[in-house]
């Protein structure tokens, strides 16, 4: 047989060519191994597809709008608008997790699973703050994903995202993860901390679903794109999600605490600086102080300028909320303020919102 039939047998059988063939003799010593590490990253990738393909769940929304008034004052049949996006299940008794921004303001909501099956779903509960919701499925004994950890990854390690991006059910995309500890602000103004970056093609439609790693194990839920960027997109860590799910079953919410004040970021002069020791070069200054809350209860005033929390220096608000994230309510607080030429010490307890 000839070079020719040697590689139509090949193009039609989709087969490799016999070891000892001319193609192989002359293609050099380095393709065996190039060959065998990609048969190796194949493989890792369809183990993973079909681990967690099945849990994979595209998730339909209904919502409905208020009553449209014309123009002489009759109000029309409420207008109903429909949204898609991806979810995973991660108990087999139907619950979920997608983001909020995919069930928020749902009237209903129902799942697709991979096997043609269509199920109603509720909203259990929903964490704007992390942009995660937690959903449950009218049924059990469903497929369900295994948590991995978020904290122990790596940047440059294989991240496979699944998905449902423009309406394209059971999508997958793969790629490395570029960057940890990113902060993301979430729709509702909170800063998400420990946000995974990778450069995993997501489209419409994949939000909510899986970022998996190479052993099938779900760390992250994939929340956001850079509109006009290539290659940039976020995840919302599992060990995050974690935590949510936890406060939203025990609690019916997530709990975080709070000063009741609002402040913004003011540049302190190089000597201030120096001679209060300060860490940073701004302070968060008190700009209002909500009555009966806890910042006013503990003598905050307006205008005082807050320097250190809990002996964490603060540089802006966001740094506040950063240090409050984890803090449990009712713990009382060191609050480092400076008040006119003075540095003076208060003790806050933060409430619950």
């Amino acid at each position: 047989m000839n070079e020719h039939n040697t590689n139509l047998r090949w193009l039609l059988n989709q087969q490799p060519i016999p070891a000892g063939s001319h193609a192989t003799e002359t293609s050099g010593a380095a393709q065996p191994a190039d060959e065998e590490l990609l048969d190796a990253y194949s493989r890792a990738v369809v183990g993973v597809v079909e681990k967690v393909g099945p849990a994979v769940v595209n998730i339909g929304v209904t919502r409905s709008d208020p009553p449209q008034t014309g123009r002489r004052g009759r109000s029309g049949p409420p207008a109903e608008q429909h949204g898609a996006g991806s979810g995973v299940i991660i108990a087999p008794d139907g619950y979920l997790l997608t983001n909020n921004h995919v069930v928020e303001h749902a009237s209903q909501v129902e799942i697709g699973l991979t096997d043609g099956r269509t199920l109603p779903a509720e909203v259990v509960g929903t964490d704007p703050a992390t942009d995660l919701a937690l959903v449950r499925a009218g049924a059990a004994g469903l497929p369900a994903a295994e948590l991995g950890d978020s904290g122990a990854l790596r940047v440059g390690q294989l991240a496979i995202a699944i998905g449902n991006p423009l309406g394209f059910q059971s999508t997958v995309s793969t790629g490395v993860i570029s960057a940890l500890g990113r902060t993301l602000r979430s729709q509702s103004g909170h800063l998400i901390e420990n946000i995974i970056q990778t450069d995993v093609p997501l489209n419409p439609g994949n939000s909510g679903g899986p970022l998996v790693d190479s052993r099938g194990r779900v760390i992250g839920i994939n929340t956001a794109i850079i509109a006009m960027a290539q290659g940039i997109s976020f995840t919302i860590p599992v060990n995050t999600a974690r935590w949510v799910v936890t406060e939203l079953i025990t609690r019916g919410k997530v709990r975080r605490a709070h000063l009741g004040l609002s402040g913004q970021a003011r540049p302190i002069s190089r000597r201030a600086q120096r001679f209060f020791e300060l860490p940073n070069s701004s302070v968060v200054e008190v700009v209002a102080v909500e009555p009966g809350g806890p910042a006013q209860r503990a003598g905050l005033r307006e205008g005082d300028r807050i320097v250190a929390l809990d002996g964490q220096g603060v540089a802006n608000v966001d740094d506040i909320h950063r240090l409050l994230t984890n803090q449990p309510t009712a713990m009382p607080l060191k609050l480092s303020v400076l008040r006119e030429q003075e540095r003076i010490e208060l003790l806050v307890v933060p409430g619950e919102v």
